[in-house]
This record gives structure tokens, C-alpha cells and sequence, in this order.
């Protein structure tokens, strides 16, 4: 199979599973968050000022999409050792230069 017949793949597998994991992070930073309502039948509810829901589900959640963003990011090993070894493309094209 010629290099040219190859798919080109966006995203490899480890980044990929750096984005599953992130994503799950994000999940569960959402669901402690989750709770029940600011008023109940016969008073007020202080579990809305859990810790655990405006402090640690909010971080976790931006924890998630912090590190899904370095995900997105990283590049793979494979594409570094490439471009390290590929001679420099030519980049010069003839739309718009002067004839």
C-alpha cells in the first residue's frame, strides 16, 4: 500500500483516549452539580451551598475542558518524527504572482 493510498487520520489513538477521558471528567463534574431544588415543602434547602456542588463539580467540569483542549492539541508522535526527517515542502505557487 503507497503512502498516498493511506488514510489520513485526525486524531490518534492516544489522543483520542486522552479526549474520552476528559470528556468523562467533564460528566461527572456536571453531575455533582446535580441536586435538587433551592426550596422544599416547609423551608429552604442549604444542600444548594453544598461544597460539593459549587466547589468540586465546577472544578472538575473545568478541569475536563482544560486538559480536552491539550488533548486537541498535542501532537503525536509519529507526525514529530516525520516532519523532523521530511525534507521542507515547497510551498511557492504560481495564483498570484506576477506574470
Amino acid at each position: 500500500m503507497s503512502e498516498k493510498s493511506q488514510a489520513y487520520i485526525l486524531f490518534p489513538r492516544r489522543n483520542l483516549l486522552m479526549m474520552g477521558g476528559c470528556l468523562a471528567l467533564i460528566i461527572i463534574g456536571f453531575i455533582l452539580m446535580c441536586g435538587g431544588s433551592s426550596s422544599v415543602e416547609g423551608g429552604f434547602n442549604p444542600d444548594i451551598f453544598s461544597t460539593r456542588r459549587i466547589v468540586v463539580g465546577p472544578a472538575l467540569a473545568f478541569l475536563g475542558f482544560l486538559l480536552m483542549a491539550f488533548a486537541i492539541i498535542l501532537p503525536s508522535r509519529k507526525r514529530k518524527q516525520s516532519a523532523a526527517g521530511a525534507p521542507a515542502a515547497d510551498t511557492s505557487s504560481d495564483i498570484g504572482s506576477p506574470a
